[in-house]
């Protein structure tokens, strides 16, 4: 790893499903660790952990509370460096977020009605850093856009309230400025509000959805001249559930990025997406785009000067555009849906997260070209640290519940630091400390591959998959000397290879074959009877010679053996009658009749076929014996497979409690059941 510069030590805070603590190197080529000095809390519910913006503090929750400590000059010396500034009776507190200058904290809450406070009470706080004091507390339902805006001097602070966007001047003071709002604006349900950074007074975008078939609006103002003909820009488009408004670090423009939820062409199943882009000078245009398909990412470069659009159906476009929304360079189509800008601007990675593999792309914003090309598979987290040359990917919960862990990479795509989860605990936030402006100088950038280390995770093979037995073939080997063979289940004799599933399959190829068979001679109109034609098939592929003799024995018991390619004696009234073609109207009625035709004629022939003249000369038929031995040994035969499925299933069961698995209650009492399973075997073994 690089060293740090004048003396400041880069630090991780990490909160896990344990704790929640802070890690440091000691210099260069030195991992990532907890040390003495650096403070740890053992918790189990904490929510959030935050750097303020300057670097001064860190704050976290740890379930019962929420601590401010005060950031050290120097990371050296005892314990004591790391001292609380306050301490926030927010037990509950799930975002903490602070000001831009770090003199106060915001907490929110979930909104909750409890039988003392049936109104509900108030669930997002600003606390005072310096004394520890709540100074502002309302009721903030929405979740998702709960974040208030502050200029960046901390001389205003403004949030959006059903619609309405509240003003608040802190000049003289919090306890006055928080009083009352001093100015409003809005009041149409699902307004939003962004306070633009830089300028002081600033300016600020407010957003008004479209109803009633009138489109979506959004307009700029410069603080305080809010009246509706003081608008410095106007945007007006449709199409828009949902906008994301992004201001560049200057505060001179604004990047809108629209989204509905539904796309009523049915083209996307992300919706549709478009880019428009709001200067201060009152220039508006929207962003052109070459690709259709969903608006991934969109980013301001910290040069203000530049912003990146990846979009696109995968494989997804990223352009970079300059102010005029011209294209300076595409970066080409790749798996990609993320960008991320260092904090000079002069670097920018392009990765593919989420349902992608996780390719990531290194580029020097400068000279168009790219430096390093990786993979970092399941990251849930990237963010690159204050330095400009390192970066972090994490794999965190609830996102992904196993393999979590963190790796830090230099921009040269070396491997730093790689730190893995151990098994049973979960690391559910990373967040690298923050530094004051100017700490750190703009690396230069070169092509040189940085020193780093091999990771411990195993490299999934690039080569294509070959079965076992295709891969001893290649070797000279016979395959059956080494693969397991299928073991016999005890009480059943060997069978021979296709039996089984195969059996099945033969099965139901045979009984296709003669159903088509039967269905071309009723086509044909060719006299032969229907069991003539079903029973004129080959025998079935696959049976051992026992069971073939059981088919055969059945067949001559009830007569209806022939011969493949001879023509059963055929009575003279089913010879004279044909099966009528088919029509589609009558297809049932005759279907039922050719039902009661086949019945009639397997009874005739069964008398025909296997009764002698002299029996139906006196029209007596003697009993079918061998009929009833095969019934009596198809039920034997039955209780036999049963009796030694259970005996396999508790050899199985064994099997695993020999390895120490814990069985349940009926799996023991099966087993127990052994001896009785073996008796019954034996007994219809040597039953007759």
């Amino acid at each position: 790893m690089a060293a740090a510069v004048d003396g400041v030590v880069p630090t991780l805070a990490i909160r896990s499903s344990v704790a929640v603590e802070l890690w440091s190197s000691a210099g260069a080529k030195q991992p990532y660790e907890h040390k003495p000095n650096l403070p740890r809390e053992e918790t189990k519910s904490s929510r959030s952990i935050c750097f303020s913006p300057d670097g001064r503090y860190f704050a976290y929750s740890n379930g019962a509370e929420v601590k401010v400590l005060r950031v050290p000059i120097s990371n050296t010396g005892d314990g004591d460096c790391w001292p609380v500034q306050c301490t926030l009776p927010r037990p509950k507190a799930f975002y903490l977020k602070f000001s831009p200058r770090g003199n106060y904290l915001c907490t929110w809450e979930h909104y909750a009605i409890t039988k003392d406070r049936p109104e509900g009470a108030a669930n997002l706080l600003v606390y005072e850093i310096a004394t520890g004091k709540e100074v502002f507390a309302i009721v903030q339902k929405n979740q998702t856009d709960w974040q208030p805006s502050w200029s960046s001097d901390e001389s205003i602070f403004a949030l959006v309230v059903g619609g309405e966007a509240l003003f608040y001047d802190l000049a003289n003071g919090p306890t006055e400025g928080f009083a009352s709002a001093s100015r409003k604006i809005g009041g149409s349900r699902g307004g939003m509000l962004s306070l633009g950074p830089g300028n002081s007074p600033p300016y600020l975008a407010f957003y008004t959805p479209g109803a009633k078939g009138a489109p979506s609006m959004c307009k700029l103002y410069k603080y305080p001249a809010l009246g509706q003909n003081q608008t410095v820009a106007c945007k007006s488009f449709f199409q828009a559930d949902r906008v994301e408004m992004l201001w560049n670090k200057r505060g001179s423009g604004l990047l809108l990025l629209t989204s509905t939820e539904v796309d009523k062409s049915g083209a996307s199943y992300y919706g549709n997406q478009a880019v428009h882009f709001m200067a201060t000078k009152g220039d508006t245009c929207s962003v052109p785009l070459s690709k259709e398909g969903p608006v991934h990412c969109v980013k301001w470069s910290p040069k203000a000067n530049e912003f990146v659009v990846v979009y696109g159906f995968m494989p997804s476009k990223a352009a970079l555009y300059n102010l005029k929304c011209d294209v300076i360079f595409d970066f080409g189509e790749g798996p990609r849906n993320c960008a991320y800008f260092n904090p000079f601007g002069n670097l920018i990675v392009l990765a593919g997260f989420g349902n992608l593999p996780g390719a990531v792309e290194v580029w020097d914003v400068s000279k168009k070209e790219r430096i390093a090309n990786i993979k970092c598979a399941d990251t849930t987290h990237f963010e690159w640290h204050p330095n400009g040359e390192w970066f972090v990917t994490a794999t965190t919960a609830p996102r992904l519940r196993i393999s979590n862990g963190f790796k830090v990479y230099h921009y040269s795509g070396a491997l730093l630091h790689e730190t893995l989860w151990p098994q049973g605990q979960e690391l559910l936030g990373i967040e690298w400390q923050q530094y004051a402006d100017n700490t750190f100088a703009e690396p230069k950038i070169t092509k040189a591959k940085h020193e780093g280390i091999k990771s411990s995770q195993p490299e999934a093979s690039k080569k294509a998959y070959t079965p076992p037995h295709l891969r001893l073939l290649k070797e000279g080997k016979n395959p059956e000397k080494y693969l397991p063979q299928p073991q016999t289940v005890p009480g059943l004799t060997a069978t021979a290879p296709g039996v089984g599933k195969n059996k099945k399959r033969n099965t139901n190829g045979s009984k296709a074959k003669g159903n088509n068979n039967i269905n071309n001679k009723r086509e044909a109109g060719d006299g032969t009877p229907l069991d003539a034609a079903a029973t004129a098939v080959a025998p079935i592929e696959g049976l051992d010679q026992q069971q073939q003799q059981l088919q055969q024995q059945e067949e001559i018991a009830t007569g209806s053996a022939v011969n493949v390619g001879e023509s059963p004696r055929k009575p003279a009234q089913q010879q004279k009658q044909r099966p009528q073609p088919r029509q589609h109207q009558q297809y049932q009625p005759q279907q039922q009749q050719q039902q009661q035709q086949h019945q009639q004629h397997e009874q005739q022939n069964t008398v025909e076929l296997g009764t002698p003249r002299h029996y139906q000369a006196n029209g007596n038929v003697p009993p079918n014996n061998n009929a009833n031995n095969n019934n009596n040994n198809s039920d034997k035969d039955r209780k036999i497979r049963n009796v030694a499925k259970k005996l396999s299933d508790i050899k199985k069961l064994k099997s695993r409690q020999s390895q120490g698995e814990t069985l349940e209650l009926n799996q023991l009492n099966k087993i127990k059941m052994e001896a009785r399973y073996l008796e019954e075997l034996k007994a219809l073994k040597l039953s007759v």
